[in-house]
């Protein structure tokens, strides 16, 4: 097999138009492969929350483009797609044939729930590229419901593992893959749906694409791949030569690896013209709980950072990253060794986000405002459901306040940096699907993070138990250090969850659980932080606060003491 990759001299042309028309095709075919797959799965993680990704890339493996619902999923189909290369070939590859990895010490991996796949696209007999897709199945196996939980020594705990395999050979799908996989799930019929979901979206990307080269010809597809990502790499470097140039360090202290030891996160961030360079050296080694993370989704985080100060609106592909370095060092919590486990991966992931965000906030404030809720605050609750008895499994994340910025008040109620343009799923569904009701859904208004431009209010979220025996296992990462402030804003508060029993007792505030149980008419509250404040609070509109003071989100002593402003609650006006 010939390799296609174009790789075409400067003085080739070709007409502009054409290649920029073909080249928006290209990021058309990643948008519909990334809303398909919405549209056939079967798991409320997927179609409702969001919680995956999908791209295209190039033959050589290099990403074109990639559709997001996870920012935490940013770049991981290139290095997926690139593993699948290594170990099969293109030459052994036919068309139809489809491969599943979750290996999180491999290429794109982060823990074993996110299941990836990849198929390489054929066009007159040659491989033109791949497409690719990664997404969080509610269940994989291993010891606990929802396949991850907060108390894992060993990856063997949290699942079935695969290093790269053919589930679809030629069109046809391999049945002992998927008879490995029925048989180690707890909701196979979830499982295979959201396999099949994944599968379809694939072969659209595949037809898609084979269409645009029957309408085009395969050259000039191959040029506006090229194009689109000599663009891509143009755009990155002007805003890289337009940076401040300098070494800015920063170090944070994430809760506790589970066990009680707090862990160290450092960074050394180098700009210069030709280079964006994230060295985590120093960090804390691997640990035995779930908090590590693999290479792969180390990168990822930093590619959020760097795309927040470069342009949050490019179009993601590798050639927006070829000026971004990332070092850590192997065996660390954020270059993690087998069997160390990553099911809660996304903690250390986020912290190293953060911590380049910490280091970068004073010099790009325009940017980078203060600190956010961090976490996913990850939520699983498994139990019988009160009218038809059968099994139920809420696998979710939990949204939070965020940061106030220059210029502009914090967001309320939103995900963390991870997660991105993901969602809850709806009170409405969680009460029909689940055996739980949903007491309380608000805004946890606290008052924290004062400043001339308040921290965002974090949620209150409460399920209660409807059945006896279910169980319940989360990560509130933000849980000990709350979200900090930045040029003179106060801090924000901490996230947590408590348990308010039957008999009127209460557990907590709890920052990390494993399988609590919970009987009926048990609450669980979870409540997330408000974001850091920006900039002195005394600087604050009266106005502001006075609005502040009226729908709740700052009580009359707090904007006495922290903005100097006294306010009337009979007529809510206001002054210094």
């Amino acid at each position: 097999m010939r390799d296609i990759t174009f790789r075409g001299s400067d003085n080739e042309k070709q007409d502009s138009v054409t290649l920029d028309i073909v080249k928006d095709s290209l990021i058309a075919i990643g948008e519909e492969m990334f809303y398909g797959f919405a549209q056939t799965a079967m798991s409320p993680i997927i179609y409702e929350t969001l919680d995956y990704a999908s791209g295209i890339a190039a033959a050589d493996g290099e990403l074109l483009t990639q559709g997001n619902g996870a920012c935490g999923f940013i770049g991981l189909i290139s290095p997926m797609i690139l593993e699948i290369i290594k170990k099969f070939g293109k030459d052994s590859m036919k068309p139809g044939d489809v491969f599943i990895i979750n290996d999180p010490y491999m290429g794109g991996g982060t823990h074993l729930s996110d299941i990836g796949m990849v198929m390489p696209v054929f066009y007159g007999g040659d491989i033109i590229a791949f497409v690719g897709n990664k997404a969080h199945w509610v269940d994989v196996g291993g010891a606990n419901p929802g396949s991850f939980t907060t108390d894992s020594e060993e990856v063997f705990q949290e699942g079935i593992r695969f290093t790269g395999v053919k589930i679809v050979e030629e069109g046809r799908l391999n049945p002992a893959v998927a008879d490995i996989i029925s048989a180690n799930v707890r909701f196979p019929a979830a499982s295979n749906g959201d396999m099949w979901g994944q599968i379809a979206s694939l072969r659209t990307g595949f037809n898609r694409l084979t269409e645009l080269c029957g309408k085009y010809g395969a050259d000039t597809v191959l040029r506006s791949m090229k194009r689109l990502m000599d663009q891509g790499e143009m755009a990155a470097k002007a805003r890289l030569e337009e940076m401040p140039k300098g070494v800015f360090e920063a170090e944070n202290l994430m809760d506790d690896d589970g066990r009680g030891n707090t862990v160290h996160i450092k960074v050394k961030v180098t700009i210069t013209d030709e280079e964006f360079l994230a060295d985590f050296s120093g960090s804390s080694p691997q640990v035995t709980s779930p908090v590590n993370t693999g290479y792969s989704s180390l990168c990822a985080g930093v590619r959020v950072a760097f795309m927040s100060i470069v342009n949050p609106e490019l179009a993601v592909n590798d050639g927006v990253f070829r000026n971004l370095r990332v070092i850590a060092e192997r065996g660390s919590v954020l270059m993690c060794n087998a069997p160390a486990p990553t099911s809660c991966y996304y903690e250390s992931m986020i912290y190293a986000c953060d911590t380049i965000w910490k280091a970068l906030a004073p010099v790009f404030p325009e940017y980078l405002g203060a600190g956010h809720l961090l976490s996913v605050c990850a939520v699983i609750l498994t139990g019988l459901h009160h009218k038809t008895g059968r099994p139920f499994l809420i696998v979710e994340p939990s949204g939070g306040g965020w940061g106030a910025s220059m210029g502009k008040d914090g967001e309320v109620g939103q995900f963390c940096v991870g997660d991105g343009e993901t969602y809850n799923v709806p009170v409405e569904m969680a009460e029909t699907r689940y055996g739980i009701r949903i007491d309380e859904y608000s805004l946890h208004t606290d008052g924290k993070g004062a400043g001339e431009f308040r921290g965002g209010s974090g949620c209150v979220r409460s399920y209660r138990a409807l059945t006896d025996g279910q169980y319940f296992s989360a990560s509130f990462g933000r849980s000990k250090f709350p979200a900090w402030g930045a040029g003179g804003g106060q801090d924000g508060s901490y996230n947590y969850f408590e348990f308010h029993r039957a008999d009127g007792s209460v557990e907590g505030p709890i920052g990390v659980a494993a399988r609590i149980l919970m009987n009926k008419d048990d609450v669980v509250r979870m409540v997330t932080c408000t974001g850091g404040g920006y900039g002195d609070p005394r600087k604050r509109d009266i106005q502001k606060t006075a609005w502040d003071v009226r729908n709740g989100f700052v009580s009359v002593r707090q904007a006495k003491e922290n903005y100097g402003v006294i306010v009337d609650l009979n007529t809510f006006e206001a002054h210094r």
